[in-house]
């Protein structure tokens, strides 16, 4: 596939001098993955001090996906920028030590394994508090610890089906599937960072740390019960779980003569817009489409309708005409296409980069503007070890306890370092 770069930027991805509202926070991050990566990958676009412990072997997402070299593969790539990487391995005393003597100079420690392993590892929040009782603890897992399920492990996929998502599909007439793409580790991870960032101001009024659990289940069934309680919410019900206008059959792009068009028609103005637009304006004249209440309660035929009148004219045709009424309306895109988007490009949301040994790179923006503290990319994702000799040295090792350390295989210097 060809991309068109040639409204793209070219970088150097040599760190550079950009802040960021957490320059001078430092954060320990145990995580490997996706959602605790995605979520320490947000903290450092923010400018905080991200050292990235890795396990003998280094994360597991390193080896996954398109590399030119071993450990850089593309997912590991996209959530792992703006970290120092070091290698310690937590099972050993001198490992722990390091991690102990790591943590007394942090604000944030955070983790995705079950507490339970962290407590196995003599890393539970007291052992941490005993060198830094100021720390923010943060875990981020499958369950709460008060409940039955605080032991069981927890993935995207099975999240995604213990909190409904499936079955909602399901409803909507797709049958039982995953969202494609991991959204319960991309919330969770936001999730995170809120509740980073608010520890992090409550302790600057304060001077407290704390310890926070922010697991996956509760945190997902909190979005989907927001929505699809509905008549369940009031006790006793006064009427069924789900809300129909999402989950309607014909709530998707809808086929036009040539493609798909994005609609959404919502308010009174804009469906007597939208039925004035195909000639037939006294559809908003019958009880059923007459409120949104009536609407909402009647959305299957009345996307069924739209959804008839969609296959009349092109795409393009559409987008036009729509716009012109200022009825919301946008293309479906591809992966491919949105890459190439045209406000995407005008934003300069991708641009190209030449990594330092992974060669020219699609490097993602951060998806906000600030008018003071800018987010920035300073530093790439790291080679597993890269940063372990420069961490090591900050911590008062000597070159002579590094190279020990190294040689009992309790963390990993690279060759070339």
């Amino acid at each position: 596939m060809m991309v068109n770069t040639t409204q793209r930027g070219r970088h150097s991805m040599e760190p550079s001098l950009a802040g960021g509202p957490l320059v001078g926070v430092r954060i320990v991050d145990l995580t490997t993955v996706l959602m605790g990566p995605y979520a320490s990958q947000i903290l450092g676009d923010y400018g905080a001090d991200v050292i990235k412990v890795e396990p003998p072997g280094g994360d597991n997402v390193r080896g996954i996906g398109p590399s030119r070299s071993p450990g850089m593969g593309a997912p590991f790539m996209n959530v792992n920028r703006n970290k120092r990487s070091i290698v310690l391995d937590l099972k050993h005393s001198s490992g722990r030590e390091a991690l102990l003597r790591l943590a007394a100079t942090a604000d944030v420690l955070l983790y995705n394994v079950r507490p339970q392993a962290m407590a196995r590892l003599g890393l539970a929040y007291e052992d941490i508090c005993a060198v830094n009782p100021e720390i923010i603890y943060v875990g981020v897992y499958g369950y709460g610890q008060s409940g039955p399920y605080s032991a069981k492990p927890a993935y995207d996929d099975l999240i995604q089906g213990a909190t409904g998502f499936a079955e909602l599909s399901m409803r909507a007439g797709n049958g039982p599937v995953y969202v494609p793409t991991p959204i319960a580790d991309r919330f969770v991870g936001v999730g995170a960072v809120g509740a980073v960032t608010a520890a992090l101001f409550h302790r600057e009024r304060t001077g407290e740390g704390q310890s926070i659990e922010i697991p996956m289940f509760e945190t997902m069934a909190q979005l989907v019960l927001a929505d699809h309680l509905y008549g369940c919410s009031f006790v006793p019900p006064i009427g069924g779980t789900g809300y129909p206008r999402v989950l309607s059959e014909n709530r998707k792009p809808y086929r036009t003569s040539d493609g798909h068009v994005c609609v959404l028609v919502y308010t009174d103005k804009q469906w007597h817009a939208f039925f004035t637009l195909i000639g037939r304006p006294e559809i908003m004249e019958e009880p059923r489409f007459a409120t949104i209440g009536a609407r909402t309660e009647n959305i299957g035929a009345l996307y069924a309708l739209v959804a008839e009148v969609m296959t009349t004219r092109s795409t393009a045709a559409w987008i036009e005409v729509l716009e012109g009424v200022d009825i919301p309306v946008m293309p479906m895109n591809t992966v491919e296409s949105l890459m190439d988007d045209p406000h995407l490009r005008a934003v300069g949301f991708l641009t190209e980069v030449e990594h330092p040994t992974e060669g020219t790179m699609l490097q993602i923006a951060v998806p906000s503007s600030w008018s003071k503290t800018a987010p920035g990319v300073r530093r790439q994702s790291p080679r597993m070890g890269q940063h372990g000799r420069e961490v090591l040295d900050e911590l008062g090792y000597s070159a002579h306890e590094i190279e020990a350390l190294a040689a009992a295989g309790t963390t990993h210097i690279p060759h070339d370092d």
